[in-house]
């Protein structure tokens, strides 16, 4: 009897910047949340309540119902051991599990090489959004990379093989400071021109889309949309990522506006895409993992935050068990990382469930270790 279930189908969505983990799942009845946010306080008629402690953003409503719906978990203090507060170190971090040293291949491409060893199909990673994701580079993984797909990225519309070749060679200056000359030419040699071929292969899965859903115009949701348009066209794409731009994140001045509008897209990006799925009987076999690489200071400094530590992330998805995973950071002085919230929950062990309870891989070698697993699957 043939087999009718789907490939698990993971999708990746970095908020990149360092999202306010505090002014997202908001403490709103901690007075140590009031007196460390005169400034950039959420008022408790705002917030969408999930309890009488905590509750999300007043933008999150999309992601709200997808909570209520029981598909939506909530993972609270999400780090690692001796947080850095740079972008570029963590987000490595992040994306290399590599916490003490630079790493040379991403966790995802690591994902990749496992899925298909022989490298058969150029399609099983896809990116959306400028240049690829650390999490994606490992030597001999082809990921293909691309732009809005209605409008063919940068490098897809490159016909002529040195054309592209000069493309690759741009691709290689941007990270060879990262992991050196080295790595970088092996990479492109065995899997540049693939990622290339990949990313003109996507360009006909607009042409196969047809939805009553209508998302918005922003960055986000229109990448969101391509991953839809891409996870329907069945390509056999496993893995799936996209970034929110530009560090768009990153709310050191003029917070409350900014926040406002980025949870705003970026809520209705996910219930979008989640609406999407559902309308196409397609969501079953797809979980979405949204991170950012730290969390911001607990106090502000009148008019944003800075740079801080531990944060939250969100798995959504048919197949989530959904609710809270883990205690909520202590906003207690004595409790602080030096100004900031502790994490509770090592980032690896989020991924090791993922890889483990739902992509079926063995998840020490990818994640270097064993880190404790959760139940939201």
């Amino acid at each position: 009897m043939t087999s009718t279930k789907k490939d698990p189908v993971l999708v990746v969505l970095q908020l990149a910047g360092g999202n306010d983990a505090l002014n997202t799942v908001v403490p709103y009845t901690n007075p140590k949340y009031l007196d460390n946010r005169p400034n950039v306080l959420i008022p408790e008629d705002q917030v969408l309540p999930i309890n009488d402690q905590i509750g999300f953003n007043p933008n999150m409503g999309p992601m709200k119902k997808i909570y209520d719906e029981g598909h939506m978990a909530v993972i609270q203090g999400v780090g690692y051991p001796t947080a850095s507060r740079s972008h570029f170190r963590s987000m490595d971090i992040w994306h290399t599990c590599e916490p003490t040293k630079i790493g040379d291949e991403g966790w995802l491409g690591r994902v990749v090489r496992d899925l298909d060893p022989q490298g058969e199909n150029v399609l099983t990673a896809v990116n959306f959004g400028r240049g690829l994701p650390r999490a994606l580079v490992a030597p001999g993984v082809a990921a293909a990379s691309v732009g809005n797909l209605e409008t063919y990225g940068v490098l897809t519309g490159i016909d002529d093989t040195d054309q592209r070749l000069k493309a690759l060679d741009v691709f290689s200056k941007v990270y060879s400071p990262m992991i050196g000359t080295g790595p970088v030419m092996d990479y492109l040699a065995h899997t540049g021109l693939d990622a290339l071929k990949g990313a003109d292969i996507l360009s006909a899965a607009p042409e196969m889309y047809s939805s009553t859903v209508e998302y918005g115009s922003d960055t986000v949701s229109q990448y969101m949309r391509n991953i839809v348009q891409t996870h329907l066209a069945g390509f056999g794409t496993r893995v799936l990522y996209t970034t929110a731009p530009f560090n768009s994140f990153d709310t050191h001045a003029g917070e409350l506006a900014a926040h406002t509008r980025l949870w705003s897209e970026t809520s209705r990006a996910i219930g979008d895409f989640y609406d999407d799925l559902k309308e196409h009987n397609a969501g079953e076999n797809v979980m979405l993992m949204v991170f950012s690489e730290f969390g911001r200071r607990v106090k502000d400094n009148g008019s944003g935050t800075d740079h801080g530590a531990g944060g939250h992330c969100f798995i959504i998805g048919d197949q989530v068990k959904g609710g809270l995973y883990g205690e909520y950071p202590s906003l207690d002085a004595d409790k602080l990382d030096d100004g900031d919230l502790q994490h509770n929950n090592d980032f690896r062990g989020v991924y090791s469930t993922i890889l483990e309870k739902w992509m079926g891989l063995d998840a020490k070698t990818i994640v270097g270790g064993e880190f404790e697993q959760m139940a939201f699957i």
